[in-house]
């Protein structure tokens, strides 16, 4: 079973919506079948490209949000991660910029079987440490670090070649329905918007999964059977021979 998952790198709730769909994913009973592939849903192209600025400064002139109002809504999200296990988690004290070149990153690390742990991995930079991963350099070390070729990777960031790529991605999650991030989409059935909370997700898992998996009822001593091994007798009939 498939699960894809449309992501912003700096949005707050699609690291936590990620977090929260591995741990629905563990606690499903059959979660070794499930594969999560992440997908790009960029939102940041109000921001030039070479340049960020702070959450706060952003947060001030996008939404005219600040002070305790701006205090209150983040720290909710960072009080929830924390509690889920994401500690730390930085969403005020962190910059902003335009996260296109980040996302032609993830679609590279992806065509090179690095989907997951590319994700991760930005997401725990970002989230975890505030990390900057908007320019090429900062780019080039995370390639370093989930095993990418640096040289490549400079070579494919600087080409271009993944632009289009990056645009049908997020064409795809809006022909789904997506008009925002994070947006989850199970076994190309059941379309979840926003950050749901673990249990919700694995409901959601379990619905999917019963959908097209039909119940086993376990047969009585009487069930005639065969096998590889053979044709069972049932005990009822035995019991005549």
């Amino acid at each position: 079973m498939r699960v894809e998952i449309w992501s912003e790198i700096t949005c707050p709730w699609c690291g936590l919506g990620s977090h929260r769909l591995d741990r629905a994913v563990q606690r499903f009973e059959h979660g070794d079948q499930v594969e999560v592939v992440h997908r790009s849903f960029p939102l940041s192209d109000r921001y030039p490209v070479g340049s960020v600025i702070s959450v706060r400064e952003a947060t001030l002139r996008n939404y005219g949000l600040a002070g305790a109002r701006l205090e209150a809504a983040t720290g909710r999200v960072e009080a929830l991660a924390e509690q889920e296990g994401l500690s730390p988690y930085r969403v005020l004290e962190n910059e902003v910029g335009n996260t296109r070149l980040a996302h032609e990153f993830l679609a590279h690390a992806s065509a090179e079987g690095k989907n997951r742990l590319a994700w991760d991995t930005i997401f725990r930079a970002y989230f975890g440490q505030a990390r900057p991963v908007f320019s090429l350099d900062e780019l080039l070390d995370l390639a370093d670090e989930i095993g990418l070729e640096r040289e490549e990777t400079r070579r494919v960031l600087t080409d271009g070649r993944l632009r289009q790529h990056l645009q049908n991605e997020l064409e795809a999650g809006q022909q789904l329905g997506a008009t925002g991030a994070p947006f989850t989409v199970v076994d190309g059935r059941y379309a979840v918007a926003g950050a749901q909370d673990s249990d919700t997700l694995l409901d959601i898992l379990r619905q999917a999964w019963d959908d097209t998996h039909p119940t086993v009822v376990v047969a009585g001593d009487n069930a005639a059977v065969c096998g590889p091994d053979g044709c069972a007798v049932p005990v009822a009939a035995a019991a005549h021979l």
